[in-house]
């Protein structure tokens, strides 16, 4: 007999799909390199060397594999780019429906 009664859990909230804008490109972590650098294979063809902005740095952890939105710089746009958006799980699958991945 439990004395502990379960609180059901509260349901993930739906949340708008949030798409690249203004320059933005989908892309697929590779690899991590260190210090919040990572390498980026992009939607566009290009293989970007791309870093967290400070102010993003604790707002989500990044692993390979993982589909993040890049805005590239705009000096060495081919070669470089920040990371502005990380996918959840969920929001990879919303993707692959609308065919954007």
């Amino acid at each position: 007999m439990s004395y502990y009664r379960r609180r059901p859990r509260a349901e993930e909230p739906v949340h708008e799909l949030r798409l690249p804008e203004n320059g933005q490109v989908l892309g697929k972590v590779i690899r991590i390199s260190g210090a919040s650098k990572f390498v980026v294979q992009c939607s566009d063809g290009n293989e970007r060397v791309c870093s967290i902005p400070g102010r993003l740095k604790r707002r989500f952890w990044i692993r390979a594999n993982d589909v993040v939105i890049v805005m590239p710089w705009v000096v060495q746009s081919n070669e470089r780019g920040d990371i502005v958006w990380k996918y959840s799980l969920m929001d990879v699958g919303r993707l692959k429906d609308r065919k954007l991945i």
